[in-house]
């Protein structure tokens, strides 16, 4: 996949992934709409927190991102509370969502995957909103299970995955829910481990699903992502003691997750991160002012690493995390309940191989749309 480059002034775009560049419409030149490309793809990821989406061409077994968008709406903003979509976070949303159907206009996209996750799961009223968005753009959203939403980070991530490793942890934290997927590689190939995961996806080409198939030892969706885990603990002031009761209160929630208790060969076990934490976490332990997704996305974390940049943020204080150019201007009230979920992993299954993934949903849902098509060619990917 050709990396994205970051546009705009500051260390990080405002954005939920801070790779992205921030897209919005030009007050000058409106989008002149483009003959129909079948060589071109969209998929659009609206979650909790941000609406992203990527515009890609396939290229060989890859693909070249042509355009891209990433948008902090705050979707969920007091769903916790009322069990609805806010009149502003709906807003806002149609707002982002209209750049997005001028992007797809102007490029002339025809095939397309537009996907709501978390918080249109969760809301009363998200059939309402989704007709909303059906009637104001054009677009039609589709809200996907948690289960597809975890095989298709996963199956994003594959190119990732090590040829030593056996077990595998993949965790997608998201605004408003955790993903994690445990699977089994042990008896798969090493050269085949990339491909064994990507058949996990239905609807692969008879040339991708053909061969061994990764196995998934569990899954779960832990209802509690960045936007929603800091929701909780709004009333406790002290910072430490709120980030403690965070990390705490979100282990809890995996007692369910079967390999809770599992015993890993730590030689053999490779966990592989993949959000907006995770790569703000990573770029905060490079000392990057200014971030580098080619620095970023593949990099090895040690739980030592990670625990020092942790501890760094909790001594910085809420004041010092704003300033700090490493966390960017939207990432600092959300970085240490993501680091607080980051923390309790790390805590559960301490490894020094945990890979730092600047991809998630969208690309998943790209390389799905690809390989159904037959359009990438055999080889890694």
């Amino acid at each position: 996949m050709t990396p994205e480059r970051p546009e705009g002034e500051g260390a990080f775009p405002d954005s939920d992934e801070p790779h992205l560049a921030v897209a919005g419409p030009d007050p000058v030149e409106r989008p002149r709409p483009l003959l129909s490309d079948p060589a071109l793809y969209a998929a659009l990821d609206l979650g909790t927190n941000s609406c992203r989406m990527l515009i890609a061409r396939p290229r060989g077994s890859q693909f070249h991102v042509l355009d891209s968008f990433s948008k902090t709406v705050q979707l969920g903003i007091g769903l916790e509370a009322s069990g609805r979509l806010s009149r502003g976070s709906m807003g806002r949303t149609v707002q982002a969502l209209r750049i997005c159907q001028k992007k797809i206009e102007k490029h002339g996209v025809v095939r397309m995957r537009l996907v709501a996750t978390e918080a249109c799961r969760r809301a009363r009223n998200a059939r309402d909103f989704i007709r909303t968005v059906q009637r104001e753009t054009g677009l039609t959203l589709e809200i996907i299970a948690p289960e597809e939403e975890a095989r298709l980070a996963v199956v994003s991530c594959a190119p990732l995955v090590g040829r030593r490793t056996e077990e595998l942890l993949v965790v997608d934290i998201g605004g408003g829910s955790t993903e994690l997927v445990w699977l089994d590689l042990s008896e798969v190939p090493p050269h085949e481990h990339a491909r064994s995961i990507m058949r996990l996806h239905a609807g692969f080409s008879p040339k991708v699903q053909d061969g061994p198939v990764a196995r998934m030892v569990d899954w779960i969706s832990v209802p509690l992502g960045v936007a929603t885990l800091r929701d909780q603990f709004m009333d406790v002031e002290d910072d430490s003691a709120r980030f403690a009761l965070m990390s705490w209160f979100f282990e809890e929630k995996l007692a369910d997750f079967s390999p809770y208790n599992a015993e890993t060969k730590r030689e053999n076990f490779q966990i592989i991160g993949t959000s907006g934490t995770v790569t703000t976490v990573a770029a905060s332990f490079l000392g990057l002012k200014r971030y580098d997704r080619n620095k970023v996305d593949g990099l090895r974390m040690t739980s030592a690493q990670i625990d020092n940049v942790i501890r760094d943020y909790l001594a910085l204080g809420p004041e010092g995390r704003r300033r700090d150019p490493r966390i960017g201007r939207d990432r600092h009230a959300l970085i240490m309940s993501g680091a607080a979920i980051l923390q309790a992993l790390m805590r559960v299954w301490p490894t020094d191989r945990l890979s730092v993934a600047d991809r998630g949903l969208r690309e998943g849902l790209l390389y799905a749309q690809m390989c159904a098509d037959g359009v990438l060619e055999e080889g890694p990917y």
